[in-house]
């Protein structure tokens, strides 16, 4: 549990590190692209999205036994902006720098999949389940 604890604490506190100063930084991204003043919604909503699943990764990290069935989704989520990527430089959409944006979620995505695979062991899990139901019903 202390390794999943680690990764998921580790990967909001980035997250919320890299995206959050996003909201103030519209005129560098427009330099490359089109502005992100000409779709707000889209620019403000990817960045509000992102920083709720960094606030999911520190609520994973918090319990990640109770929280295991949320790692598939984060797992989702850090793969799906590298496949993303990975697509666009194949098509000429993007250049090699920007491509290069995957690489940390794609660290981050196979720590999220070690966790995932490492929490499912029942030798490495602290809580007793069973104990706790079965004092609930008085057995």
């Amino acid at each position: 549990m202390r390794f999943a604890r680690i990764v998921f604490i580790c990967a909001g506190i980035w997250g919320l590190a890299v995206l959050t100063p996003l909201y103030w930084l519209v005129d560098i991204t427009g330099r490359h692209y089109t502005a992100p003043s000409d779709s707000p919604h889209f620019f403000y909503g990817f960045i509000g999205v992102a920083l709720a699943w960094q606030i999911a990764f520190l609520i994973i990290g918090s319990d990640p036994a109770r929280f295991r069935a949320l790692m598939i989704p984060g797992i989702i989520e850090k793969f799906g902006f590298v496949t993303t990527l990975i697509v666009l430089y194949s098509l000429g959409r993007i250049p090699m720098m920007d491509a290069q944006a995957a690489v940390p979620d794609g660290l981050i995505g196979m720590l999220f999949v070690a966790a995932f695979v490492m929490t499912g062991s029942p030798s490495r899990r602290n809580t007793p389940n069973v104990n706790i139901e079965s004092r609930r019903h008085g057995t």
